[in-house]
């Protein structure tokens, strides 16, 4: 058997797993990864140092370390407590608490937003007297939508801007327009419009009780200076080859000394064992095994098909990509999906030379807003069910859908439109 078959068939049958175990993706993928190597297809140094992006690993894990002492320094849960009791009604309380959902993921990992501003949304529904089920899909699906805005906010931002040499003021202004972080902005408003409708009966007043208090705003203080120095990275290290990774670690160090030294909410060992490391394996492994795949060959086919098949047309082949992320990514892990679709994405661009970004922004869009169609589609909206499903609610997959497509739809439509309108020719 070729090397290509051997790349093709491994990379296929991790995907299939991925979808069948997704409790165990990391797994998965670091073995599909290992069977590479075993059989030839890849050598280990080629795997490790060539294939796996070091900066974007770097960036990922100590933007983990970082957000996971924000969320214990409790500041985001009184921020949250804070702007309930300032909207004067129920339905705007739950608007912002899915608006602050989402402005906090642009920041930190999502799982973690929706474990944080649950309690909240459940003590108001309860205070409500009212099912928690539509607040609780639509702070998943809002935290889902802003982690696609800025650079640190979701895995697959952060490898979009390791291929585009993207730095984080990039995500705002690039190649002076705006950038994808206004588009997610439309889309956030549009998709907001479309809660507000479901959240329509709601218009009794409403006051919490303030039950947390700010442990510390250090770490905030130093998300802060992370920001700060990834907006200038684009300085030092024009490539993306290392800046970003180390800065961010270096910063990750810092807060570990200090929480060693000052903080008490948790031991330093179990703040690092609660810390997403599926993911970071998961990442690892999916590195490898697209590196795979992109020099078998197969990826050059599949740019090479969509190019024939959309006949030059841009709006054509816009509206593919960003419809085959979409729904893709509503029922498979959308990292795979996306680290695979960008080389064939910029093979399109060539091919009908077309604006590089116009079809990038799109996939990303497609690719990270998709997952909210399904209660499969992200990881947070599964957390979210067991949630609910912990407090006596079952969420069915019409249910969820209900909600989560005109969602979709919304914010995606409104999203592209946007980005079609800046970078079209």
């Amino acid at each position: 058997m070729t090397t290509e078959w051997i790349t093709l068939i491994v990379f296929a049958l991790a995907y299939v797993l991925f979808v069948v175990l997704p409790t165990r993706r990391s797994w998965v993928a670091c073995a599909g990864g290992l069977l590479l190597v075993l059989t030839g297809a890849l050598g280990l140094r080629e795997a490790l140092l060539e294939k796996v992006s070091w900066n974007v690993m770097g960036l990922f894990f100590g933007t983990l370390v970082l957000a996971e002492m924000f969320l214990l320094s409790k500041a985001p849960a009184v921020m949250a407590e804070w702007l309930v009791d300032r909207t004067g009604t129920a339905r705007g309380a739950m608007i912002a608490l899915c608006a602050l959902a989402g402005g906090i993921s642009m920041f930190v990992e999502n799982v973690a937003v929706v474990l944080l501003v649950s309690p909240v949304a459940l003590s108001l529904a309860k205070k409500l007297q009212t099912s928690p089920v539509p607040l609780l899909i639509g702070i998943a699906i809002s935290s889902n939508l802003q982690g696609t805005a800025t650079m640190i906010g979701d895995p697959p931002s952060m490898i979009l801007a390791g291929y585009m040499k993207l730095s984080f003021l990039d995500f705002f202004v690039y190649e002076g327009r705006p950038g994808i972080f206004f588009a997610v902005q439309v889309g956030a408003v549009a998709s907001l419009a479309v809660l507000a409708w479901f959240f329509r009966r709601h218009r009794e007043a409403t006051k919490m009780l303030s039950v947390e208090t700010v442990r510390s705003w250090v770490p905030a203080a130093l998300l802060g200076v992370l920001l700060l120095g990834l907006s200038v990275s684009t300085i030092p290290d024009p490539e993306f080859k290392w800046f970003a990774g180390v800065f961010t670690m270096a910063i990750a160090a810092v807060a570990t000394a200090w929480y060693a030294a000052r903080a008490s909410w948790t031991s330093l060992g179990t703040l690092y064992r609660s810390m997403d490391w599926d993911t970071t394996f998961f990442l690892i492994g999916v590195f490898v095994l697209v590196g795979g795949l992109s020099d078998s060959g197969w990826l050059d086919r599949l740019s090479d098909a969509i190019a024939r098949g959309v006949g030059g047309s841009l709006p054509l082949a816009f509206a593919i990509i960003v419809l085959l992320a979409v729904v893709v990514s509503g029922f498979v892990d959308n990292v795979p999906f996306l680290l695979a679709m960008i080389p064939v994405v910029q093979k399109v661009a060539a091919h009908m030379n077309a604006p590089v970004p116009l079809l990038m922004f799109g996939l990303l869009i497609g690719a990270c807003l998709g997952g909210n169609l399904t209660p499969i589609g992200a990881s947070a909206n599964v957390v979210t069910l067991g949630i609910l499903r912990k407090h006596g609610h079952r969420v069915t997959f019409r249910e969820f859908m209900g909600i989560g497509i005109p969602f979709t739809i919304a914010a995606v439509v409104s999203a592209c439109a946007f980005v079609w309108w800046i970078w079209a020719p």
